[in-house]
């Protein structure tokens, strides 16, 4: 709609931005804003047909109106012609071209729907961002250092149906160069983010990051944390990050459970639903005669072992899914 792009073009300090597709989640209001916040701060929540309809049922907007607004939100329905098929990639879409969304914007946050907003976003962007003389602030991952160890945790937990599509993710990350994160890396501190808050300076280089985020998101998957210290390292200029503490993440947001089913289930048929595409046995044991394929040296200095050609040598841990994922 003309006018939800004339008053993101209009957001010219700070905007949060926010994003439900599928009834996903459920929309929820920030906590602890100061009083002039909110002449300073844009909210914007973007959402689908089948996000609306459920709005709409519970009497929280109508159809009828020509802009939507919740609580602080303004709420952006996207058209049903420009979506991908892919609930998930949708949200990548605000998440990572927010500048291109609000091209006047001088800081952004992007906060996932399941999380809740406990701080001022003016005291977020100062405190994260304009005093460490960032770019760009994200959450180091709670458990997570390596890129590797997080793809095998997206496999073991199925975040993402097709095995085999993520082997050739890290096998084309390492065959490029992509290494498990060392002391030789800092200052950056991990490899793997939370990225369900990351708070930016748009530039260039937070700009540029976040394009080639997306074009992996688009050649791979919406799994943005494989894609981070492949893009993080290779990029250039190099961008100046903050990963700030998860004590930090924790205490700025609440997380709060997905919906655990669609509204309407007749938006969601059974057919529409991926079935987790077992990795192939032979191809992901070895690879011209070596053990792991191209992320051998990547698994040899990740676990500190040197690598052969016994799968029995792995720890048993690993062996279940990803790399060593035996067929069903």
């Amino acid at each position: 709609m003309n006018a939800d792009r004339i008053a993101m073009e209009k957001c010219s300090s700070v905007v949060v931005v926010s994003a439900i597709f599928n009834d996903h989640d459920k929309i929820r209001q920030p906590r602890g804003l100061g009083s002039k916040t909110l002449e300073n701060v844009c909210f914007f929540m973007f959402i689908d047909d089948v996000t609306l309809k459920v709005l709409e049922h519970h009497g929280l907007i109508s159809r009828n109106s020509s802009e939507h607004v919740i609580g602080v939100w303004r709420i952006v329905v996207v058209s049903k012609g420009d979506l991908y098929s892919n609930p998930a990639m949708n949200g990548v879409i605000p998440k990572y071209l927010v500048h291109r969304l609000f091209p006047n914007s001088k800081f952004s946050i992007w906060i996932d729907a399941k999380l809740q907003l406990m701080v001022d976003p003016l005291l977020l962007i100062h405190s994260l961002v304009v005093a460490e003389n960032a770019d760009m602030a994200i959450s180091k991952h709670p458990y997570f250092v390596h890129t590797i160890e997080e793809a095998m945790a997206t496999a073991r937990w199925r975040k993402w149906w097709d095995i085999n599509a993520l082997k050739l993710q890290m096998e084309t990350y390492c065959e490029n160069g992509l290494k498990p994160w060392s002391p030789k890396k800092l200052p950056f501190l991990s490899d793997v983010p939370d990225s369900a808050l990351i708070l930016r300076k748009h530039g260039l280089r937070s700009n540029v990051f976040s394009c080639l985020i997306f074009n992996e998101l688009e050649a791979f998957n919406p799994r943005d944390q494989l894609a981070f210290a492949f893009v993080r390292d290779h990029m250039n200029p190099k961008i100046k990050l903050n990963m700030f503490e998860v004590e930090v993440f924790e205490q700025v947001t609440v997380e709060y459970r997905h919906n655990l089913k669609p509204s309407d289930h007749r938006i969601t048929p059974k057919s529409a639903t991926k079935i987790t595409k077992r990795a192939k046995t032979d191809s992901l044991l070895h690879a011209n005669g070596n053990c792991c394929g191209s992320c051998q040296h990547y698994l040899s200095a990740m676990w500190g072992v040197k690598l052969i050609n016994h799968v029995d040598m792995f720890p048993q841990g690993y062996r279940k899914e990803f790399f060593f994922t035996k067929g069903s």
